[in-house]
């Protein structure tokens, strides 16, 4: 069994693994390509043998990243209308990601 670990940024969780390409939440500070990233809230590790779960982090365990790319999501349309007043407001909005590899668990 790989070594996985579970995540929290951005207010979601992810299951990861080494070498693992991850989109998450755009990440404040991290702008240019190449650069490293460390992600210190850690809830869960398993390494095959031995699991630790976190209460609610994992004391000492890091993942450590590279950033790939920061992009914006494809356009989700939101429409509002109320039927028989001749309303109607068409907003678009394309959510911001950062594209992480993952480098090793530790």
């Amino acid at each position: 069994m790989a070594n996985i670990a579970v995540i929290e940024t951005g207010g979601k969780q992810y299951v990861v693994s080494e070498g693992a390409v991850v989109t998450v939440e755009s990440l404040a500070g991290a702008t240019e390509k190449g650069a490293k990233i460390t992600f210190d809230k850690v809830l869960l590790t398993d390494d095959g043998s031995k699991t630790q779960v976190g209460a609610p982090y994992v004391s000492g365990a890091k993942v450590s990243a590279e950033l790939i790319e920061n992009g914006r999501a494809k356009k989700v349309t939101v429409l509002r209308y109320r039927p028989k007043s001749r309303y109607a407001k068409k907003k678009g909005h394309r959510q911001p990601f950062s594209k992480v590899k993952i480098t090793a668990l530790s």
